[in-house]
């Protein structure tokens, strides 16, 4: 079965990916000489940097999802398909999707990213990621029902450990959700439980590196550690996550701290699709590119976004 898309005589570019980098690429080409088909799992683009807020509770998920149909509509020269994309075959320049095999002369994989573990990935089976709307969207209804619990016990300990949250990672996500955290449990959390002592209520952030934000300036990370302590959070430095066993985080330097939510922002992996050559991609699956992000090894596959690493070069 091939996707059901109109013939056409000019060259065919394919884009897998509706997030930043794909719908940005898809837009600089309006008006470009060019069959552009735009192919992504799901309707609409997601704007990622506010995930947090959904999962706290801030916004709602259609404050941060948009129809890409909509974004696109007067693109007379691009078509939108909702289809995933599992393998790609250079050989014969086709890709296969959930929809069907879709030939291409050109093809941009904008696939992102996704989390990463650190070779534990029986850790994925316990603690909240927050990659997607969906993902927030469950974090923010576990994390009530956590406090719907606290309510039903007399178990200090028990309660202690219900409203607690260990954040793994102290990048921009993990940051942007402790404070957030922090901020629920000054002004919302207080009246909306008011039988829960919030004092008890404790946030921890869990970082491996010697400082937060560090892909970031010094003073980045020196502001960050300054205004979460202020918020009353707990940072942890040179501190990875080793386990976790839904009650207790184990950490490297033998620590634990006791905790039922563990939110896991620590890291990313690339997401390219099967069907490049091994030699293309580096240890943390992210693809080898040249100075104009073609793949390694292919003429007319290329890669944008958060999945590449330039020149070659394995990280």
């Amino acid at each position: 079965m091939t996707v059901n898309v109109p013939i056409s005589n000019l060259p065919r570019l394919v884009i897998v990916g509706g997030g930043f980098a794909g719908l940005t690429l898809a837009r600089k080409l309006k008006g470009a000489d060019l069959q552009i088909i735009l192919l992504d799992k799901n309707n609409y683009h997601t704007f990622q940097p506010l995930l947090y807020q959904v999962a706290t509770a801030g916004l709602e998920p259609d404050s941060i999802a948009y129809p890409l149909r909509k974004i696109l509509r007067s693109q007379k020269n691009l078509i939108f398909r909702m289809a995933e994309v599992a393998a790609v075959h250079p050989d014969t320049q086709e890709i296969e999707t959930s929809i069907g095999r879709l030939r291409y002369d050109y093809l941009v994989m904008a696939t992102g990213s996704r989390t990463n573990y650190f070779g534990n990935d029986k850790l994925g089976e316990k603690v909240m990621p927050l990659k997607s709307i969906q993902d927030a969207f469950n974090l923010r209804n576990f994390v009530l029902r956590r406090f719907e619990k606290a309510l039903l016990t007399n178990d200090i300990d028990e309660r202690e450990s219900l409203i607690s949250f260990v954040i793994v990672g102290g990048g921009p996500t993990g940051v942007e959700t402790a404070g957030a955290l922090a901020e629920l449990k000054r002004h919302i959390l207080p009246i909306d439980y008011p039988e829960l002592d919030m004092r008890r209520m404790q946030i921890h952030v869990v970082e491996a590196a010697p400082r937060l934000l560090a892909a970031m300036s010094e003073p980045a990370g020196e502001h960050a550690d300054k205004f979460l302590k202020e918020l009353g959070v707990t940072i942890w430095l040179n501190a990875p996550v080793k386990d976790f066993d839904g009650i207790n985080v184990v950490l490297g330097n033998g620590k634990s701290i006791r905790s039922g939510t563990v939110i896991w922002t620590a890291g990313v992996l690339g997401s390219p699709l099967n069907g490049l050559a091994a030699e293309s991609l580096t240890r943390n699956q992210r693809v080898k590119v040249d100075n104009f992000n073609r793949v390694r090894g292919y003429e007319n596959i290329f890669v944008i976004g958060a999945g590449t690493m330039g020149n070659g070069i394995a990280q």
